[in-house]
């Protein structure tokens, strides 16, 4: 019932969204998030203080007749899912305040109450102050769900202007900022926010894994292998390769090579201390041999032997941090509507872009390749390397067309171009 309604309410909530707000919207992400911040404090001249927000009890708290009265749905389901109450030990218990979590529709009514944030904000400064003075203010909101930051000219109008009307926004929705984790820092000072730490050095701004962040994934790790102490070598890789690959990847478009050395250090003892733990008898020598080997030129691999399904020999290793590339993020428009046929192309090649790095979908690229003989579903001249070609959808993603492959076809760019801006139509299969 909840995904029915949801399907209806995002193209609404989409249109309504504020720009710079990232969460659990489609193609946006933390990343997203922390491009624009890294655009809002990179250079000299831009905004130097952040105010840190933190709003207490988000979910817990959130007023039930302002969400009634503002969220555009069926006003009686809506009531029913907020005054349901929680079932906990056999007792029900009644809810008066708050959206239940874990509900497929709580992350689209979250996003809702917060909505409004950054424009209503720039739209209360430009009433005040002016268009002029507005932008001298340098205040900008970047939102993910529920946290939040906002940048601004100075501490003082953090202070006076900006916080006080960010509590009177929050208090009509029934929600208040946190004293003790809300605060406003300087840029040089850094702040923390999505599990990266933000900070200039010398007036250049260094995007890192935040200390908090590292700290955590180490525990994660070690708990997995205090927990597997007998498992066998290959197990044990099994469990930490999907781990480290993860965590590797979240921080990838940041400045995070010495984040990934650090915990490959922490990660080699810890290792070496399972390994002495399963052979106390045996010298650290003879460890060494038995776990970690010599891999095209990088010693120290922690790798097993494995049986392939071929019937052959094979080898499985320990995802190698060091060796994750460092790429920088491409930021989504904050204009970006993917329920807008206009933005069907944009949103197509933006697709294909972030999905470059995928196997699975390399291979499908290969597939549709194949299907149409390397030649362009469109004017049919080949396409190759040089020219380069489009992942296309005859059905648009904005209509309900799916990614499946029986609904895509390649193109070169210029004819990907064409079919977008003169509303021509193509065929699968591709006739040769």
């Amino acid at each position: 019932m909840q995904a029915l309604h949801l399907l209806g309410l995002d193209p609404v909530l989409e249109t309504m969204s504020d720009p710079n707000s990232y969460g659990f919207r489609k193609n946006r992400s933390t990343a997203d998030a922390m491009s624009q911040i890294f655009l809002q404090t990179c250079r000299k001249v831009s905004a130097q203080w952040i105010l840190d927000a933190d709003i207490e009890g988000f979910f817990d708290n959130i007023n039930h007749d302002w969400m009634i009265d503002n969220i555009r749905m069926d006003k009686s389901i809506l009531k029913k899912w907020l005054k349901a109450g929680v079932v906990d030990r056999e007792q029900l218990m009644a809810t008066t305040t708050g959206t239940p979590q874990g509900g497929i529709i709580s992350p689209a009514l979250a996003n809702w109450t917060l909505n409004g944030l950054e424009t209503e904000l720039v739209a209360h400064l430009e009433a005040t102050c002016g268009v002029l003075k507005t932008r001298k203010l340098k205040v900008g909101v970047v939102r993910y769900a529920d946290d939040f930051i906002i940048t601004g000219a100075s501490k003082e109008v953090l202070e006076t202007i900006v916080k006080p009307w960010v509590e009177g926004f929050l208090a009509v929705r029934g929600l208040r900022l946190s004293e003790a984790k809300t605060k406003i820092v300087h840029i040089d000072e850094g702040f923390d926010f999505l599990g990266w730490n933000f900070r200039k050095y010398s007036e250049k701004l260094l995007i890192k894994p935040s200390k908090k962040n590292v700290q955590a994934f180490y525990e994660k790790l070690r708990k997995v292998i205090g927990d597997n102490l007998g498992a066998k070598q290959e197990n044990l890789i099994r469990l930490l390769n999907p781990m480290l690959r993860g965590w590797a990847q979240y921080h990838s478009p940041v400045v995070a090579k010495q984040a990934y050395s650090r915990m490959e250090s922490l990660l080699f003892w810890r290792l070496m201390r399972w390994a002495r733990r399963r052979h106390p008898m045996k010298n650290a020598d003879w460890i060494r041999r038995r776990y970690w080997r010599t891999v095209e030129g990088r010693n120290w691999v922690f790798a097993a032997d494995i049986n392939a399904k071929d019937g052959g020999k094979g080898v499985v290793e320990l995802y190698s941090l060091a060796n994750t590339p460092i790429e920088r993020h491409r930021k989504v428009k904050g204009a970006y509507q993917p329920y807008d046929p206009q933005w069907e192309m944009y949103g197509e090649t933006l697709r294909q872009e972030r999905m470059l790095k995928s196997m699975s979908y390399r291979k499908q690229w290969a597939r549709l390749y194949l299907d149409q003989s390397g030649l362009c579903a469109l004017c049919g001249y080949e396409m190759d390397i040089e020219t380069g070609w489009h992942d296309h959808h005859i059905e648009y993603r904005v209509a309900g067309g799916s990614d499946v492959l029986g609904n895509r076809v390649l193109l070169h760019p210029n004819c990907h171009a064409q079919v977008h801006s003169l509303g021509l139509k193509v065929v699968k299969p591709v006739p040769v």
